[in-house]
């Protein structure tokens, strides 16, 4: 069948040579580390843990991310094998085609497709927010929307985007460079706000440590009782939703998931890495462990400086909420900076995500060859860069991209769930890519399973409209590949 075939991994490094489609090898272990910072640490670190703690876990959130990073870290060993083994562009798209056949792997890329966008559409126009928001507190009144005519565009969006996008397309080391200056500017006015904050710590904050499990909280805050707003896993079960609790907890593991999901995109890279065998798990666990101390230290002064409670009660609970019920409202000027600078090198890095992910389906003929071509000079895919741009720009710019968000993380789990399992595979498959010089996921196939479980119990943890959602996306993404992608495949016997 069309849906189970499956690629070569000599096939997948030949496609990786062809004139005209190749990139440069120009990253180091650095480079792979500040992606992974520069995804991660985005506006996430200054907002989404305080959501999680007024909103699901209180104190124990810490616990939260620590599950969040521990299901990340299983799943980034996965990808870890894969790209040090096969260092070749396309990430999970690519693992699954060389061991689960074309349909699974198209779909994963669809999903790829998804996350990427999504994620770039959303942090895009928070980028835009957030410039408006450093201008007022400059004392300049900049609006963020301007009308042409009877439409409304969000003009900061369309700056960042083009912006990168030209970076990007002129090389990834130039563009490797300028993220490295703003992911330290992003890290350095982190470590301060943490410093800042720990001085107003009160440890009677921390108790309790784990609120008592309670009834959905009514407002703002509160976790939905509704059957489109609960957990899938709540709905199927039939369980009363509740709040709080080690219930909490995992639910906060699930929401806070956002804050890791820039580690896949450092897969796809791969064939952009010096020495990828050495550099790739090296780059990937040293951004993770870096990115989990920061999420960390964040959360430890944000619950220390107020109770979960009035986190709780803020429409739009973040770290500058904390600061303003402390009396330090000068802490939200050096927050904007932060968040902004944050959410520059988050731009970027999935900008440049997306176009590898497409380069990979361009070069097996599931999307039009014609579009996966390289310059000459940088070899960087120049046209993928530029729809990419206009695809986040317009989305960014002229629509409202709130609907995006919660795809964002069930694209990414659904990725990690089949990297995972396709680890065992892969050994079972080829045994001679066992190399000395390439990293290996211990225990397997026991780690590689509790990494697909741990990814898929975070998924159910999603509400049921994001599940209804991703099924509409699935069920589209097979319509896609079935009207052309299964008949332009470079796989399919009239092409052979």
């Amino acid at each position: 069948m069309q849906w189970l075939r499956i690629k070569s991994l000599e096939q997948a490094v030949a496609d990786s040579d062809e004139p005209g489609r190749q990139l440069k090898r120009s990253l180091g272990v650095f480079d792979l580390m500040i992606l992974g910072v520069a995804v991660a640490v985005g506006a996430g670190i200054f907002s989404v843990g305080a959501r999680a703690a007024g909103s699901f876990a209180g104190p124990a959130v810490i616990f939260s991310f620590v599950l969040a990073a521990m299901t990340c870290a299983l799943a980034m060993m996965c990808y870890a094998e894969f790209a040090s083994s096969i260092p070749v562009t396309g990430s999970a798209y690519t693992y699954t085609y060389l061991t689960m056949g074309e349909g699974l792997a198209w779909i994963i890329g669809w999903n790829l497709l998804l996350e990427m966008v999504a994620a770039a559409a959303v942090v895009a126009k928070y980028w835009g927010i957030y410039l408006s928001t450093v201008f007022s507190l400059g004392g300049w009144h900049v609006p963020s929307t301007v009308y042409l005519g009877s439409v409304a565009m969000d003009w900061g969006p369309l700056l960042i985007v083009s912006v990168f996008t030209a970076l990007l397309i002129a090389g990834t080391q130039v563009s490797a460079r300028v993220n490295s200056v703003f992911t330290l500017i992003k890290v350095a006015i982190t470590l301060f706000v943490i410093a800042v904050g720990f001085s107003y710590m009160d440890t009677a904050n921390f108790s309790p440590f784990v609120p008592p499990s309670q009834p959905p909280l009514a407002g703002p805050g509160g976790v939905g009782a509704g059957a489109w707003t609960q957990p899938l896993l709540s709905w199927l079960t039939g369980a009363v939703p509740s709040q709080y609790g080690w219930t909490g907890v995992i639910s906060g593991a699930a929401l806070v998931f956002f804050a890791f999901i820039g580690f896949d995109v450092v897969a796809t890279s791969a064939e952009e890495v010096r020495d990828p065998q050495r550099n790739l798990p090296r780059g990937i666990f040293g951004g993770l462990a870096l990115v989990t101390l920061l999420y960390i230290l964040v959360t430890l002064a944000l619950t220390g400086m107020v109770p979960y409670t009035e986190l709780a009660k803020a429409e739009h609970p973040s770290l500058s909420t904390a600061f303003q019920l402390v009396g330090a409202d000068w802490a939200a000027q050096v927050i904007a900076v932060g968040v902004l600078a944050g959410l520059t090198t988050v731009v970027m890095v999935l900008l440049m995500g997306t176009s590898r992910v497409l380069l990979a389906l361009c070069r097996d003929g599931l999307l039009p060859r014609a579009w996966g071509t390289t310059s000459a000079k940088r070899k960087t895919p120049v046209r993928l860069q530029l729809m990419c741009g206009v695809v986040v720009a317009f989305l960014a710019g002229f629509t409202n991209v709130g609907l995006l968000e919660e795809m964002i993380n069930i694209g990414t789990l659904s990725a990690f769930v089949m990297v995972s399992l396709a680890v065992p595979l892969l050994r079972r498959k080829r045994p001679d890519l066992a190399q000395a010089h390439s990293y290996r996921v211990p225990l397997v196939p026991v780690l590689p399973w509790l990494s697909a479980a741990l990814c898929f119990y975070l998924m159910l943890n999603l509400t049921t409209l994001t599940w209804v959602r991703f099924a509409v996306w699935l069920v589209l993404g097979v319509a896609v590949y079935f009207a052309y992608g299964a008949r332009h495949s470079r796989l399919a016997p009239n092409r052979a």
